[in-house]
């Protein structure tokens, strides 16, 4: 069976071949909206299968891997922030605080559609304001829900606790991926 990841995450392509798999990247056209009314620990889930949903090429012998992370804080979503201004909101909104990262994956092929949400809290410790400015400016977090990536240096220096799979927070639930994979 030949993968074919829909995301142009550098994250998730470094993932899926770590995990092993060779894939095709491929690239979706698909407007991002959610219900006014989606339940938080139903979005990612929901942004996953809509993406694997506008994908019409796929064949026979071909699985279709699509995510979508979405960053839940205080019951409000967080999504990429549009500038630096909403990134630095984001990252004081998060500061000292503990949130949620929900990873959803939509694994697909021509006559079955696997879709799962994987969730971590995320503990972060107080983040000042030069921290803050610091980051936004060297690392420029504008392609990361919540404004953040794990694996940079706010993750390395400000996480206290993570309570889920790293992997979830980095964007892809790896251990998730790659059960379904066997199965398939």
């Amino acid at each position: 069976m030949k993968i074919l990841l829909a995301s142009q995450s550098p994250r998730r392509k470094e993932l899926l071949s770590s995990l092993g798999f060779e894939f095709e990247v491929v690239k979706i056209d698909c407007e991002e909206i959610l219900p006014a009314n989606i339940k938080i620990g139903e979005a990612a889930a929901y942004l996953s299968e809509l993406k694997a949903n506008a994908f019409q090429n796929l064949q026979e012998g071909e699985i279709l891997l699509t995510a979508d992370t979405v960053v839940a804080n205080e019951n409000q979503f967080l999504g990429k922030p549009k500038d630096e201004i909403e990134a630095k909101e984001m990252l004081q909104s998060l500061s000292g605080k503990t949130h949620q990262v929900y990873t959803g994956i939509t694994i697909k092929t021509l006559d079955k559609t696997i879709t799962e949400t994987d969730v971590a809290d995320v503990e972060f410790d107080e983040i000042s304001e030069e921290e803050i400015d610091f980051y936004i400016k060297n690392y420029k977090p504008f392609d990361k829900a919540g404004s953040y990536g794990i694996q940079e240096w706010l993750g390395m220096s400000k996480i206290k606790k993570i309570n889920g799979s790293f992997y979830t927070i980095m964007g892809l639930p790896t251990h998730l991926v790659y059960k379904i994979l066997k199965e398939l």
